[in-house]
């Protein structure tokens, strides 16, 4: 049975949260038997939540009917374990019906990503919001990013409106605008940060309320990732950037040699490490064979 909201909040904002990569056979078709072993392998490890077909998940280049699948994979594979979240993307009535569908399947929650490709002023990104809110009784996270980054305003009134709507991930990293947001919300919301590589932003988010994020290094050095997030709640500084030089910056400069190795990234360390979860699908591409060495030697110095 699905966590209620606020049991669903309050368990996501007391660990880190798990991004895990969709699997693919070579051809690019969903690779369910691989994705289900992945599963297993990080619900072993300390994580307050699972978000299947996110960002990492490359959720945006799934079809509607391929999430469904892979969510319901998730929720069979680890439901009962670790709370499942699924996502609603694109247009708002795409959105609605993908929401109804991850209850359907059993997900203990949504992510709410932007709409595809339109801009939308912060009153019609409330009402995005609040739509998806309504056809769910699930708890709701809308995903602040892109063309749909949600104002201090736009954020206090879309939790008033929607009892369900449990949390706000932050993709833009804005500290004035999340102190605003924090300021005029409080505790109201669980915050997560959902920059990409979200270790390099979290020890200064912590002060304002952002409490946990989106790990998808997780994916691949998992101890290191739940040490990682440890130190910062800790607030114990020097272990915090110790890692920092010794693996995450490093690992960015990496990330920044093309667009999109954001996600690919993850899919190499896979690689590096022995447990393969497949190409990316375009427009992303693979690290080069020289990418994958580079990440593996990183990854030997921390193992």
């Amino acid at each position: 049975m699905a966590l209620a909201p606020d049991e669903l909040a309050h368990t996501l904002g007391t660990g880190l949260l798990s991004f895990p990569v969709t699997h693919f056979t070579p051809d690019l078709a969903f690779d369910e038997a691989a994705y289900r072993e992945h599963l297993s392998w990080l619900s072993g490890y300390d994580v307050a939540g699972l978000f299947a077909a996110g960002g990492t998940g490359e959720g945006f280049s799934l079809r509607t009917d391929e999430i469904d699948t892979v969510v319901r994979v998730a929720v069979d594979e680890i439901g009962g374990k670790v709370p499942v979240l699924a996502p609603a993307t694109g247009g708002t009535a795409v959105a609605v019906a993908q929401a109804r569908a991850a209850e359907a399947a059993g997900a203990d929650g949504i992510l709410l990503f932007p709409p595809y490709l339109t801009e939308a002023g912060q009153r019609g990104l409330v009402e995005h919001v609040s739509a998806v809110c309504r056809a769910t009784s699930l708890g709701v996270i809308a995903y602040s990013r892109a063309n749909a980054i949600l104002g201090d305003v736009a954020v206090a009134e879309a939790a008033d409106r929607n009892a369900n709507l449990i949390g706000l991930k932050d993709g833009v990293g804005n500290v004035e605008a999340m102190t605003r947001t924090y300021a005029r919300v409080g505790d109201r919301l669980l915050y997560v940060g959902g920059l990409p590589t979200a270790e390099t932003f979290a020890l200064p988010l912590l002060q304002l309320g952002v409490t946990t994020y989106s790990s998808a290094i997780f994916n691949f050095v998992p101890e290191f990732a739940v040490g990682f997030y440890q130190d910062v709640r800790r607030q114990d500084l020097e272990a915090v950037y110790r890692k920092l030089n010794d693996f995450v910056l490093p690992y960015l400069d990496i990330r920044d040699r093309e667009r999109g190795y954001a996600v690919s990234i993850i899919k190499g360390g896979l690689a590096a490490i022995g447990r393969p979860a497949g190409p990316v699908r375009p427009p992303l591409t693979d690290l080069t064979e020289q990418d994958v060495s580079d990440l593996k030697i990183l990854i030997d110095k921390i193992s």
